[in-house]
């Protein structure tokens, strides 16, 4: 099977300085089970029932660092 491939983006992320680093978790804890959601929905749309070698990858975008991309990778396969 081929990897399958999420990606979210999140605009407007808050600053962590100055006390945001709750509200900055929740954004990446959010963003990472989207991007592992879609990911998941992929691989079994395409038949498969497990995923192996998965890698998160987090990047901040922007002009200014407003937007933050994770990338779920991963090699969709079918486990007998």
């Amino acid at each position: 099977m081929q990897t399958s491939s999420a990606t979210y983006s999140h605009a407007a992320i808050r600053d962590i300085v100055g006390g945001q680093a709750g509200a900055y978790e929740k954004v990446l804890t959010d963003a990472r089970d989207m991007a592992i959601s879609e990911m998941t929905n992929e691989a079994a749309a395409r038949g498969a029932n497990a995923i192996v070698g998965v890698d998160l990858d987090y990047e901040v975008l922007g002009d200014r660092g407003s937007m933050l991309m994770v990338s779920a990778n991963g090699t969709a396969v079918v486990v007998e």
